[in-house]
């Protein structure tokens, strides 16, 4: 076992040891190291994703476990590269990326053409998954339930603080039909209070990230495309990453020039809404 600095996927990875040995065996953390012949400590910072656990340690602790040769070659199929600054995962694999959102004080996000997952309504997200084309129809259902039940932390007490940087271009996509997008519109005005719109003639050389930061381990950087997801923790990118936010502070709207800005959008949709501008009546 070797101790260094955690990372995102080592410490979702770290968290789902814990929960195994919490389902599976009736030992506290303590007492399984015990049974392992492992010092006290090394339980607790193999759990919490501080140290790398060599094959052995995870064959021993797995077994304790009670799982097979199969488990543990997934296993660690997905440790193999949890301590590394840079990880691409594929977009099944949520874990880590629902881990790091779910324990960070501070999230910072920026979106240029689709609506932050944590902000859209279901339909929205459902109509969005069937317009890209990429996911099996039989597998929206339960694509969508993950991404609101995600959710769940905006409404959490002790949550993070969320600040979500929209570009207009992306309230501008039409995604599903009038409903799908009034109550899409409805939804953002309702969480306005955490919203800065970038305007429409506001050109940012981004596709788009977020940022999560914590009390006590390094911040997070997280960007997702069509083919994968990438979670970084290389101090340089991290720097980057905080100067495109920096940059979208002085560009975005305010707080109360973005609210009003949504409230252009939530107004009732003409007959026909061509998608170049606010629906107005």
């Amino acid at each position: 076992m070797s101790v260094i600095t955690s990372t995102a996927c080592s410490r979702a990875l770290g968290d789902e040891l814990r929960r195994l040995r919490e389902t599976c065996t009736d030992l506290g953390g303590a007492h399984m190291a015990v049974r392992l012949g492992w010092h006290p400590s090394k339980v607790t910072n193999i759990e919490k994703g501080k140290a790398r656990a060599s094959e052995i340690d995870l064959v021993q602790f797995l077994t304790m476990c009670g799982k097979d040769i199969d488990f543990f070659e997934d296993f660690r199929r997905r440790y193999r590269y949890a301590f590394d600054e840079y990880v691409v995962q594929v977009h099944e694999d949520l874990r880590a990326v629902v881990f790091a959102e779910s324990t960070a004080k501070m999230m910072t996000s920026y979106t240029q053409l689709s609506l932050p997952g944590l902000v859209q309504t279901s339909e929205y997200a459902d109509a969005l998954y069937r317009l890209g084309g990429f996911v099996a129809e039989e597998r929206i259902p339960n694509l969508v339930r993950i991404r609101t039940d995600r959710q769940a932390i905006l409404r959490r007490i002790g949550g993070p603080t969320c600040l979500f940087y929209i570009h207009e271009l992306a309230l501008r996509q039409r995604v599903g039909d009038d409903q799908i997008m009034e109550d899409q519109y409805a939804r953002l005005l309702f969480e306005s209070h955490a919203i800065r719109i970038v305007p429409a003639d506001v050109v940012v050389p981004s596709a788009g990230c977020v940022l999560w930061e914590y009390d006590k381990v390094l911040p997070v950087a997280f960007s997702e495309s069509d083919l994968g997801s990438l979670l970084v923790q290389d101090p340089g990118a991290i720097a980057r990453t905080r100067l495109l936010f920096n940059h979208l502070e002085q560009v975005a709207l305010d707080a109360g020039q973005s609210r009003t800005k949504l409230a252009e959008y939530v107004s009732p949709p003409r007959e026909e809404f061509d998608g170049r501008g606010p629906r107005l009546a």
